[in-house]
């Protein structure tokens, strides 16, 4: 499986943690999750389920308001909550 735009591929032989990366930066704010192989069951349902929240969480970020040009508090702690609820 290849890493895709603001999904990153994490296999390491030597390590515990197989899984994907979701990443990505508005308006000078960073939003990071992984979701591990382990807890979804495999590749293709960890990758399922970060391309589900990545694309909740494009839709919450494209749409919301910005202050000053940065993204608001209420957008902010939304983007965070999406992202610890994600299953």
């Amino acid at each position: 499986m290849k890493s895709k735009k603001n999904l990153t591929r994490f296999t390491y032989e030597n390590a515990a943690f197989e899984g994907w990366r979701l990443c990505i930066s508005r308006a000078g704010t960073t939003f990071t999750r992984y979701f591990p192989d382990k807890k979804f069951e495999g590749g293709k349902k960890s990758l399922a389920a970060a391309e589900k929240t990545l694309a909740e969480l494009k839709d919450l970020i494209d749409g919301s308001k910005r202050v000053d040009g940065k993204l608001s508090p209420i957008t902010i702690r939304k983007a965070e909550k999406l992202l610890a609820d994600a299953v």
